[in-house]
């Protein structure tokens, strides 16, 4: 997550000879001797990526699962600023024999965008409207590279990722019990249950149409405000081929607690409302996949026995309950009316 808050936070490399550090050392020094410019400090933001300062560049080095997977990313980043889509980092070729390989990781040197301290948030509506034009933009850049990509990305597969992440969820209904009130989780899998069969009727809508790069991951902490203002989009390591629904959908779930759960708030903003009177997107929103993503997470990485990620976790699934319950009422409302059913 290369944004000002996160970098504010981390730490400057130190030599302790011992755990993170030890590995920070190493690899501090085959930078040096890899690399075309002389490092001085490496500060780590997240695991396996560091802001590096180099005389006369500052840099962010990211690690990747793969050769593939950081070829890619490469290529389809070189790609869009080609085709006109300037707000993204570009990839930097400072290696003197690539590729970087450290490890059993592969290394990427991108481009340091200087960021300002009004950090881009969905609290702002400016910000969610700005956000939306943003991806509206990278996609209309990207439908041009489908084709030249097709074999490269994966399709995305809207209804396989929910139906995974809800048996994941199933498996972990022992733990979830203890914290949240058994009606309100019957409540969670009936809004899954009625949302996976609707779309299941209207699958076209996630197979037809446009294709597009997909971003993937469009959290806040994705688009980024540089010090000049302008926001540029981050962090395109889940891309893939889809309807652009697959992203606008995410996005509509990303903002929705801080529109109090809203059909009609939501239904305003253009990007979102084309698909608004689609019955496959209504359907969709009723998939409460922000709560089980969260609890899965949680509890893959055991961080629910903080006191900090619990309470987080309970402020989206109990505190927002009554006004996504509403939500939900609104969904199926939309859709009795769709189907000339009284409601």
């Amino acid at each position: 997550m290369e944004c000002h808050e996160t970098l504010m936070r981390a730490v400057n490399l130190t030599f302790k000879g011992e755990g993170d550090d030890l590995y920070q050392n190493r690899l501090f020094s085959y930078l040096q001797k890899q690399l075309h410019v002389p490092i001085k400090e490496m500060k780590q933001i997240r695991k396996k990526v560091y802001k590096v300062r180099a005389e006369g560049l500052d840099f962010i080095l990211k690690g990747f699962s793969s050769y593939y997977q950081f070829v890619l990313q490469k290529n389809v980043l070189t790609s869009l600023k080609r085709e006109g889509f300037q707000k993204a980092y570009s990839f930097y070729s400072l290696e003197k024999e690539p590729p970087l390989l450290f490890e059993q990781t592969y290394y990427g040197c991108l481009e340091w965008i200087e960021t300002s301290k009004n950090e881009f948030t969905f609290y702002k509506q400016l910000d969610r409207i700005n956000g939306l034009k943003l991806l509206s933009h990278f996609h209309a850049t990207n439908e041009k590279l489908v084709d030249q990509y097709a074999g490269s990305i994966s399709n995305f597969n809207q209804v396989g990722r929910w139906q995974e992440r809800t048996i994941s969820f199933l498996n972990n209904l022992p733990i979830i019990g203890y914290f949240v009130p058994k009606e309100i989780i019957n409540e969670m899998l009936r809004w899954a249950d009625w949302s996976l069969k609707g779309i299941d009727k209207e699958l076209g809508v996630f197979e037809n149409g446009k294709k597009v790069i997909l971003h993937g991951d469009v959290a806040h902490h994705n688009f980024l405000r540089a010090k000049n203002k302008d926001i540029y989009l981050i962090d395109f390591d889940l891309i893939s081929i889809g309807t652009p629904r697959s992203d606008y959908l995410q996005y509509a779930n990303r903002i929705l607690p801080f529109l109090h759960w809203s059909f009609q708030d939501l239904a305003k903003y253009k990007e979102l409302a084309i698909y608004m009177n689609e019955k496959g997107f209504i359907y969709a929103l009723a998939f409460p996949t922000d709560l089980f993503r969260e609890w899965n997470r949680a509890i893959r990485e055991q961080t629910y026995l903080q006191p900090a990620k619990i309470q987080q976790l309970l402020e989206i699934t109990v505190g927002q309950f009554h006004e996504r319950h509403n939500f939900i009422k609104e969904l199926k409302r939309f859709i009795a009316m769709e189907n000339g059913l009284s409601w």
